[in-house]
């Protein structure tokens, strides 16, 4: 194997961390099959194009296919991949076992890895000597190129012997043909000086030598007739033998290449590792030099790995670098479709990603051992993988925090792998100073967009996040609404792990920025060009985790967006994670007016799968904090009521809404809704129909409608209430409202025809599907029941099954509506004494007076005399009403009768 400039540290840094000498301290080397199969069949695309009679290693105008990229973050493992691969490609036999054999012969392939890391002191002088010397152990000499390389040595290097040169650099030592080089040039130049015929030595003649060949190449000279059919040698050797001379003159080493026997013939594959310390993105002169290698030797391969994305297939380069733009670099163009993570044989640009959580416990597992037993135990590898999120750079400097606590005296424990500064240094070695800024902005955002990412960072032009956006660090997600990502590890360092570098944040540089970041989210929800739920929820999210994390005191914008969230029954999660860990769950407590607003909006969610006592027991505490604006503590004391109403406790539930309607806020007209329904709930239904022309679509009149009628049995009118109620919901885009309309014009259809209630609850569940309304779904499964009345549908047992998930979720003002679906099941088929158990249910679940109008349907449906002790302020008189719930119950019986 080949190493230039790479020196495996690792093993010497662990075995030096521990004085115990009994353990082992190997460089685990964690699976890239995926990636080894892209260079497989990439390297094997490229033996069959050169391989092609039309293939000439002369043409300068067609595609390049010759390169494959490898990038990922600092510390993913890219340069031991480029370490394995050439081993891989070695006849030896260095290939990991994890990696499948290749099915070219291995014998003509000749690597050559070259660490470009400015701490190996490489420069391009010694990238071209490598190139040559890696080829000397082939043992022919290089005629054209040496001829070039002679020449450019002689005027650079003067009264430096190449050999001296070579052995002092240590190059030597590195190259097992290296010895040959100095001979086998030599005997180039005399093989060239005895076709002139020149007199002497060449040595001392190189000049005269050189002119007398450039003349004889003009000429097509019979006696140089070995070199002739180089068509640019003569070219670059009047030249002036400088950097960019040599570079072009790889060209020459390609042509020599080809000209080898066919038993000789080899292809070289290239490995450039640490390719981002070539340049940066306004210095590309090294750049430059080395993309012409890669250009001009089309027979050799080259597996370039670093930290970026090569830029070369992108036409703005135009000017910076020779050959730019996708028609000269067709792998290495960002198609839009593709994504980054793609390894296909058309693709030579791959990401080195993250370990999966096995590849980093077996990781952990091979690093340090002691007998052939993992040192770190198995509950601690799982906790510093799951850390990790599969970033190898992470799983190294955790364990090196294991040997650290070790030498202390002490057993590590999960708690102490947290962050590591190292991960930030490592980060932002090579970015610029713009670019370090809007990253640490952008670590405050759970995903960004280029403009968001500029607004947050402060700046006034793009370029900064846009060359953010190509570090192999930023995830994308072409599909998101932000389309970029931090990688969580490295967002998590940069937010809590103690900076050490020389721009660092202050506290108030950080609250600055989340000050910043808190304006653009508003800004994107109030007047971004995607101004729909998905935005709402997203920003909300993200805004009040800034608000909370850095004590922002002024919310702006997110109240009205916590009111657009509740106005729409739609309940996405929206608990943001803490400042603690990514993912986290929300910690106890509310400090802040965001930590207050944060619970409030959680416990309206969570509503939908907590018991509702759990629900109002959680708006209290929030209120009692005083920590909530007038408008959200109406906010906080509407939800209240309405828990208060689900659990029957209709006085509390009144003096909750008549507290916010009296406020006249935004949320009155809501409120009122709810006293109308209080009402309705009490009977008292000439009061709620009293109260609808006030409410208007914010306090949903026509669903308040349906709701009076359908009690009445006035089937008709309630069906065109809610049929009107969804299409209000549809007008107004609203989801959540629809979805509540369509189920309760299913349940009241179910009472009067079963096939088209069931053309409407499919309708319903098809809503319902993409929404968290648990009360909405409990009036679907109603539906279901009153749909199947009469039948042998298992109506009782499923009652039985619904009453008791409702109770468990604290809503028993369903159980009456339940009874009453049994109800009418008993009547239907005749079951008097069933009927009469279920009236008896009823009168226990509605003894409070809250709905106890069921009462009066559930005997009218079994025409059982009415119930003495009812006052019931029916709008029709209450014989037409009964008579009603009885036509219902009469019309399924003969609905059923041909199928008895």
């Amino acid at each position: 194997m080949i190493f230039i400039g790479g020196v495996v540290a690792r093993d010497l840094r662990m075995l030096f961390g521990v004085n115990d000498r009994s353990v082992a301290a190997e460089e685990a080397f964690t699976n890239r099959q995926a990636q080894w199969q892209a260079v497989v069949s990439s390297l094997a695309d490229h033996l069959h194009r050169v391989a092609d009679s039309a293939f000439d290693v002369e043409d300068l105008a067609s595609p390049r296919h010759n390169v494959l990229v490898g990038h990922g973050v600092g510390g993913i493992g890219k340069s031991t991949f480029s370490r394995k691969t050439e081993a891989a490609l070695t006849h030896q036999g260095g290939r990991p076992a994890q990696w499948d054999a290749p099915s070219w012969p291995i014998e003509r392939i000749l690597p050559l890895r070259i660490d470009l890391a400015r701490s190996t002191g490489i420069d391009f002088e010694r990238v071209v000597l490598s190139l040559r010397l890696a080829l000397a152990a082939l043992g022919r000499p290089m005629p054209a190129f040496d001829l070039a390389l002679r020449r450019h040595w002689e005027r650079n290097h003067p009264g430096e012997s190449l050999e001296e040169y070579l052995r002092r650099g240590g190059l030597f030592s590195r190259f097992a043909g290296a010895v040959n080089l100095p001979q086998q040039m030599q005997s180039t130049l005399a093989d060239v000086a005895q076709a002139l015929a020149l007199p002497g030595t060449v040595g001392g003649a190189l000049g005269q030598l050189t002119t007398t060949l450039v003349g004889a190449l003009r000429e097509r000279r019979q006696i140089v007739r070995a070199l002739a059919g180089c068509e640019r040698l003569a070219d670059i050797l009047e030249a002036e033998p400088d950097l960019e001379t040599l570079s072009f003159a790889t060209h020459l080493l390609s042509w020599d290449l080809a000209q080898l026997p066919a038993a000789q013939q080899v292809i070289p594959v290239i490995l450039f590792d640490t390719f981002e310390d070539v340049g940066d993105r306004t210095n590309r002169d090294l750049e430059r030099l080395l993309q012409r290698i890669v250009w001009l030797m089309p027979l050799a391969f080259f597996v370039i790995t670093g930290r970026n994305r090569l830029q070369w297939a992108e036409d703005g380069l135009h000017g910076q670098l020779d050959w730019t733009g996708p028609a000269a670099w067709p792998g290495l163009a960002d198609h839009p479709s593709a994504s980054r993570r793609e390894t296909g044989p058309g693709r030579r640009q791959i990401l080195l990603g993250d370990f999966s959580p096995e590849d980093c416990e077996d990781h952990l597992a091979r690093r340090l051992s002691r007998q052939g037993q993992p040192l770190i135990g198995e509950n601690l590898r799982h906790a510093i993988a799951a850390r990790s999120h599969g970033l190898p750079l992470y799983l190294d400097l955790a364990v090196m925090r294991f040997l650290e606590i070790r030498r202390s005296g002490r057993d590590p424990q999960p708690a102490d792998f947290g962050d590591f500064p190292a991960l930030i240094s490592r980060t932002v070695s090579d970015l610029t100073t713009d670019e370090r800024h809007v990253l640490r902005s952008v670590s405050l955002m759970e995903a960004f967009s280029i403009p968001l990412a500029t607004q947050v960072a402060g700046l006034t032009h793009d370029a900064a996040a846009l060359r953010l956006t190509e570090r192999p660090f930023i995830r994308e997600d072409p599909a998101g609404l932000w389309p970029f990502h931090l990688h969580q590890v490295v967002r998590f360092a940069i937010r809590h792990a103690e900076d050490h570098t020389d721009d660092r944040w202050s506290p108030q540089d950080w609250h600055r920025a989340a000050t910043r970041a808190l304006a653009a989210l508003g800004d994107a929800w109030r007047h971004g060009p995607q101004r729909d739920r998905t935005m709402l929820i997203d920003c909300l999210r993200q805004g009040l985790r800034l608000a909370r994390d850095h004590h922002l005191e002024d919310l702006h914008w997110l109240t009205d967006a916590a009111f657009a969230y509740t106005s729409d029954s739609v309940w996405e999660p929206l608990a943001p994670p803490t400042a603690g860990s990514p993912g986290a769950e929300p910690q106890p407590g509310t400090d802040t007016p965001a930590d207050a607003l944060a619970e409030l909006l959680a416990a309206i969610a969570r509503r939908q799968h907590e018991h509702r006592a759990r629900t109002a027991e959680r708006l209290t505490t929030v209120l009692d904090t005083g920590l909530l604006s007038g408008e959200l503590a109406d906010l906080a004391l509407y939800y209240r009521a309405k828990a208060h109403k689900d659990l029957a406790r209709t006085d509390e539930a009144l003096d909750g809404m008549r507290q916010v309607a009296e406020a006249d806020g935004r949320l009155a007209p809501r409120a009122r809704r709810g006293l109308a329904q209080l009402a309705r709930i009490r009977g008292a239904f000439p009061a709620a129909l009293a109260a609808v022309p006030a409410l208007g679509w914010k306090g949903r009149h026509y669903r308040v409608l349906g709701h009076i009628w359908f009690p009445h049995g006035n089937i008709e009118r309630a069906a065109s209430a809610f049929e009107a109620a969804r299409a209000g919901a549809e007008q107004h885009d609203a989801p959540g409202e629809r979805a509540i309309a369509q189920t309760l014009l299913a349940l009241v259809v179910a009472f009067a025809d079963p096939l088209p209630a069931d053309d409407e609850l499919a309708l319903a569940h098809q809503y319902l599907a993409h929404l968290d309304q648990r009360a909405t779904t409990f009036y679907a499964a109603v539906a279901a029941l009153v749909r199947d009345a009469g039948t042998d549908g298992d109506v009782t047992d499923r009652a039985a099954v619904l009453h008791a998930e409702s109770t468990v979720a604290g809503l028993p003002w369903l159980t009456p509506l339940i009874e009453t679906a049994v109800a009418f099941h008993h009547a239907v088929r005749g079951a008097h004494d069933d009927l009469n158990a279920t009236i008896d249910r009823l009168r226990q679940a509605t003894a409070n007076g809250d709905f106890a109008y069921y009462v009066d349907i559930a005997t009218a449906m079994g025409d059982l005399p009415q119930p003495a002790d009812r006052a019931t302020q029916w709008l029709d008189d209450a014989h037409t009403v009964r008579q009603r719930w009885h036509d219902l119950v009469m019309s399924r019986r003969r609905y059923l009768q041909p199928a008895r």
